[in-house]
């Protein structure tokens, strides 16, 4: 998958390599302030029970 990416991204090295940086930076945008607090009500991390 990432191999079809690098292939298809326009320009030379430096150019791709900052296309690329720019992608990861926007999806890691994108999870942290749409999918991950959609999903945190859904996760079990809030239930956490100490027994003795």
């Amino acid at each position: 998958m990432y191999g079809w990416i690098w292939r298809h991204l326009p320009g030379n090295t430096p150019v791709r390599a900052l296309i690329a940086l720019c992608l990861v930076l926007g999806v890691v945008y994108l999870l942290f302030t749409r999918v991950f607090p959609w999903a945190e009500p859904i996760l079990p991390f809030n239930n956490v029970t100490v027994e003795e």
